[in-house]
């Protein structure tokens, strides 16, 4: 799957949810601001939706809400499915490897540190996430 680096705002709360067989998901959508604006307009943002699974979807409501500025790095991926007018419909999502809060959100968002985390087991304490300085490149 096509691997993609994206830093936006959640534009909601996460919500864990979990799938018949026990397994936590989080779905989420963030704001990423386009690197470029013409002349007397605003800079646009597009929305993009993020998925996780497992500890990383419980580690992302926990830790993250409305407003947090987050990096993600995922594989994009497409999914057909059925409205409810029975029409067909393509979704495009970004399903999470890892991410990290930039530091200049902290306070903005639930935590007062910076995590991160990708799909592995993720322990207590602060020397296991990243600090990135929004002011920097992505480092991913």
């Amino acid at each position: 799957a096509p691997k993609c680096a994206l830093m936006g705002r959640l534009t909601a709360e996460p919500e864990l949810r979990h799938t018949p067989n026990g397994i936590a998901t989080c779905t989420f959508r963030i704001a990423v601001e386009r690197s470029f604006a013409r002349a007397g307009e605003e800079r646009k943002a597009d929305f993009i939706d993020i998925v996780t699974w497992r500890k990383t979807a419980e580690f992302v409501c926990k830790y993250f809400g409305k407003g947090s500025l987050i990096a993600v790095n995922g594989s994009l991926q497409t999914r057909s499915y059925e409205d409810k007018n029975g029409n067909r419909r393509t979704a495009y999502e970004v399903v999470a490897d890892n991410f990290a809060e930039s530091k200049a959100s902290v306070g903005a968002g639930k935590t007062s540190f910076t995590p991160a985390a990708g799909n592995v087991d993720i322990k207590d304490g602060q020397e296991d996430f990243t600090v990135i300085d929004s002011e920097e490149d992505l480092p991913f």
